[in-house]
């Protein structure tokens, strides 16, 4: 759980480090990518190297997951534009619902009820957050914001149960998915307003660092932990982003959240401890009834 938590704060970085790089969506999503690849292929090397090569449906995985990828950051990129780097955070982190059924479906983890008491009272923090409830909207466009950030969910659900369904390795599958979520997002930019494919600085400097921290370092820890735990419990612990996002944007971009944001995050924080904490608990305690008939049989 540790680690999930220090891949998701890592990763709540992400929107400013896009906002102060002042680029178009396109172009920051396909140089995240673009600049994590070479790392990613030595770690991946590395990994290689001690648990053979990665093949057959694992690979095939890996590369789905990279085409969804794509997709959730070209959406998710447009969204911060539109509404703000806290708020298209908590928009792109409404996975935890699409993961909580489809993990159900797929993978028969039926979720305790401690996390499903938790689920709501999480989404209620996060509809906080998102400030519907305030008389000022933020943002240049928040019911487009709100689109995209639905996007963003959708295919950001589809990445985590691709990436829980693989092999297990951390560096091998996130080196594929980023090497074709990059090719991707170079082929779908047209759609999506344009990219600029010619390095400036001081802009790349800013998504050189977001793709050593978030995509790299921040998805190694988070990949790692996806299936060593239940796929909702990864979502709802990824609900750590908007908090620490909100509290960035503020410090560093000027977004100054309302009273209601500030309790919205309050609610996460504490719907995150009570689901997680009950969560493990649970599955302790079913991992112990599994062995007592186990030995009475002996």
């Amino acid at each position: 759980m540790l680690i999930a938590i220090a891949g998701a704060l890592i990763i709540s970085t992400s929107a400013p480090l896009v906002r102060l790089a002042e680029v178009t969506p396109a172009t920051s999503a396909f140089f995240r990518c673009a600049y994590a690849v070479p790392p990613m292929l030595v770690l991946a090397w590395l990994e290689r190297r001690r648990l053979g090569p990665l093949t057959g449906r694992p690979r095939r995985l890996a590369w789905v997951a990279g085409l969804t990828f794509a997709f959730d950051l070209l959406f998710w990129h447009h969204t911060i534009d539109y509404v703000g780097a806290g708020l298209a955070t908590v928009l792109g982190n409404l996975q935890v619902f699409i993961v909580a059924f489809a993990a159900w479906a797929l993978f028969r983890e039926r979720p305790s009820t401690p996390l499903m008491i938790a689920t709501p009272v999480v989404f209620g923090g996060v509809v906080l957050i998102s400030g519907v409830f305030d008389s000022a909207a933020y943002g240049a466009d928040p019911a487009l914001g709100v689109l995209t950030g639905v996007a963003t969910s959708i295919s950001y659900a589809a990445f985590l149960l691709l990436m829980k369904a693989g092999s297990g390795r951390a560096a091998g599958p996130l080196a594929h998915a980023t090497v074709v979520a990059t090719l991707a997002i170079a082929a779908l930019s047209p759609l999506f307003g344009g990219a600029s494919f010619v390095p400036q600085w001081p802009a790349h400097g800013w998504l050189l660092l977001l793709a050593l921290g978030p995509q790299v370092l921040g998805w190694l820890l988070i990949t790692y932990s996806l299936p060593r735990q239940p796929a909702v419990l990864t979502a709802l612990l990824l609900l750590v982003q908007p908090v620490t996002t909100v509290v960035l944007s503020a410090v560093t971009l000027g977004e100054r959240p309302s009273a209601l944001q500030l309790a919205g995050c309050a609610v996460v924080v504490l719907g995150v401890l009570y689901g997680s904490r009950r969560g493990q608990a649970g599955r302790a305690t079913r991992e112990q009834d599994e062995q007592v008939p186990n030995t009475s049989t002996v």
